[in-house]
């Protein structure tokens, strides 16, 4: 049976290897925040001689980029109706823009033009940082009472928000760097990615404790990292099997499933793989640190016997 515990401190460095970058990266590039966020202009185009087969996004997006809007988030709607938002649009700017859509795809409607402010955005962002940290409470408390029969049960909750921390902090850097190398930004998509993630993250992380349980009460002479080990190599097929059906899943997306939902899908990919890998090598790996109290000696402070020859 391969030794997973003993590398665990190659998992923490690996960890820090990913996130490192992205935290430099945020604090140095800044977070690219789309018109969701820091508002811009928004219009709403009939196009009655055209078909929807005619109608792509990935060719609106594409003249936005000609005229300098490559940020530009373009959606489909029923009777022919294109949407577009981007950043703030003067009149002769707009009119030049949609003459070049007239010149495409023949008349063109505008049915709806207005500028939208940041302030949705911003409460949308609010809002979601107070869910999330309600719901790290909530699951805090809940892993805790939930496994109140074993020794320490606050440690396991403690490690699962640590996890989900990790794969959060994975998904910022990552937007962080794309935002810089690739252009892309950070739109209400991507909090709905970092939620669904965090959600995939708690439940593996709960597969994996609650795994070290059971084998508590069946190995009783065993040392905690060995039931830990053991628990890690029983629940390492179900937890990758079931991450690979949904990491197929998005690649499918992402590859075939159009250019206005690749940025959401590329970024949950991401988070997704991240909070397998989280679950078993970092939340894991922390409660037999903690067990063993090397959470102390990290920062110098062990014992002086430990110390000694």
């Amino acid at each position: 049976m391969f030794n997973f515990v003993s590398k665990r401190y190659w998992y923490f460095a690996l960890s820090l290897l990913i996130i490192a970058p992205g935290i430099i990266g945020t604090i140095v590039w800044g977070f690219p925040l789309s018109i969701d966020f820091t508002g811009g202009s928004r219009m709403e185009l009939q196009f009655s001689n055209a078909t929807a087969a005619q109608l792509q996004p990935a060719d609106f997006k594409a003249i936005m980029a000609e005229s300098g809007f490559g940020d530009s988030i373009v959606q489909t709607a029923a009777d022919n109706v294109i949407i577009i938002r981007t950043k703030a649009l003067d009149d002769a700017t707009r009119n030049s823009i949609v003459a070049k859509f007239q010149e495409k795809y023949g008349e063109v409607v505008v049915r709806r033009f207005d500028n939208v402010g940041p302030t949705v955005g911003a409460e949308v962002t609010q809002k979601a940082g107070i869910a999330v940290g309600l719901a790290s409470i909530g699951i805090l408390l809940y892993i805790t009472y939930a496994f109140r029969g074993v020794p320490h049960a606050f440690r396991y909750g403690t490690t699962a928000i640590i996890a989900m921390l990790h794969d959060v902090l994975v998904m910022v850097g990552m937007a962080s760097i794309f935002g810089k190398f690739l252009g892309w930004e950070v739109d209400a998509l991507y909090l709905t990615a970092v939620l669904t993630v965090i959600g995939f993250s708690v439940h593996d992380t709960i597969v994996v404790f609650d795994r070290i349980r059971e084998n508590q009460k069946v190995h009783r002479r065993a040392n905690y990292e060995e039931v830990v080990n053991h628990s890690i190599v029983q629940t390492l097929d179900r937890s990758i099997n079931t991450q690979l059906t949904a990491v197929f899943t998005l690649l499918a997306l992402a590859l075939f499933g159009g250019v206005t939902i690749r940025h959401f899908i590329i970024i949950m990919l991401i988070g997704l793989i991240s909070g397998t890998y989280s679950s078993i090598f970092n939340a894991a790996q922390l409660l037999v640190v903690w067990e063993n109290g090397e959470i102390g000696r990290l920062f110098g402070q062990g014992k002086k016997a430990e110390a000694t020859p």
